[in-house]
């Protein structure tokens, strides 16, 4: 280390500096406080085979039982949240039925795009800086950000396994800097959630088999993203409008009052994207697709999926109109798309 950094400053110099460079809340940790109990939840989590289609999530699985399984050099842990609080009540658009409800983390930028950036920044500096090694992650890594987040004390895993912030509610992107850096841990967050159970019995489709467990199964964040089959009906009614994800649990959450709409600019919701209307959806093609979506998390979807997610709306919307839509939609080229859209116009039938 530069004999210009004293070690015992370093960890408020980080603190500043994280916060300078736009991040919203920031807690430290360190590998050698990672007890197994992370990797027994995973353990179990699988298991149950409650993680889906989403082999990812198996093939990295050692790699993800601990950091020091990624990466063994690693010390410190510097976790970093971002705010995304939303201008108004996600919920509001789920009565619009003509309508797209699109997750508030998809309306503005990329995430993954944002928080890296502003990681990659810190980390240079702190390797200038400190002399240490760094490394950045974002979502996409075989880490457990959540469990990290809450032992570096931003927040904790509230009962619908989500990161609770008792500054910003549900609002806040994860992003993580591991360093050979030792630096003097947080006290981790604790629970807050009490007898609360709003964001368990509000689920469209009862994902949560217990507080604190969740069967990404049927979740319809899953449903509509990672999982790339025709969905059942099931599902498919309870969606709703829903075409990218979904806010309800997160949006019930009594710890939102003390939340704040995002400060990040490119965050914000896009008008486009704000509930757009169900019928212009329908009719994009590959490259509409791409071009409505560059730059922000929908893209990674691709059109066929996003297209199916749309016939669900369609279907449920309870309006006639649609129907010639959704009968154009049941001779597309993609399968995934006629066989959503032909199970929908059975649905808007009979409503």
């Amino acid at each position: 280390m530069p004999p210009s950094v004293d070690k015992t400053d370093l960890k408020e110099l980080i603190r500043q500096r994280a916060l300078a460079e736009g991040f919203d809340a920031v807690g430290f940790t360190s590998a050698d406080r990672i007890g197994p109990e992370l990797a027994e939840r995973l353990d179990e989590f699988m298991a149950l085979k409650r993680h889906g289609a989403m082999q990812w999530l198996e093939d990295k699985a050692e790699r993800r039982r601990h950091p020091n399984a990624l990466w063994p050099e690693a010390r410190g842990i510097i976790a970093l949240g971002l705010n995304y609080g939303p201008e108004r009540d996600p919920l509001e658009v789920l009565l619009e039925k003509d309508r797209a409800a699109i997750s508030v983390y998809a309306q503005g930028r990329d995430y993954h795009l944002v928080v890296k950036k502003k990681l990659k920044a810190l980390a240079g500096w702190l390797h200038r800086h400190a002399g240490n090694d760094v490394k950045v992650f974002v979502d996409t890594a075989p880490l457990m950000e959540k469990p990290l987040a809450a032992q570096a004390g931003i927040g904790w895993q509230g009962k619908h396994t989500n990161l609770v912030s008792r500054d910003f509610g549900s609002w806040l992107f994860l992003g993580l800097i591991l360093t050979t850096a030792e630096i003097a841990p947080d006290d981790a967050e604790t629970d807050h959630c009490g007898t609360c159970s709003n964001c368990l019995d509000i689920c469209p489709t009862n994902a949560f088999p217990a507080p604190y467990q969740l069967d990404a199964r049927r979740c319809i964040s899953y449903l509509t993203i990672e999982y790339d089959g025709v969905i059942a009906e099931e599902f498919a009614t309870a969606m709703g409008n829903r075409i990218y994800g979904c806010d309800d649990c997160l949006a019930v959450c009594p710890w939102n009052k003390f939340a704040s709409t995002a400060r990040e600019i490119t965050l914000q919701a896009r008008p486009e994207l704000d509930a757009p209307m169900l019928r212009d959806l329908a009719v994009l093609d590959d490259a509409g697709f791409r071009d409505r979506f560059a730059t922000t998390a929908v893209k990674r979807i691709g059109r066929d999926r996003f297209i199916r997610n749309v016939c669900i709306a369609l279907g449920n919307s309870g309006d006639a109109a649609m129907r010639p839509v959704l009968e154009r939609l049941s001779n597309d080229s993609a399968e995934v798309v006629r066989q959503q859209a032909m199970q929908a116009l059975t649905r808007l039938a009979a409503a």
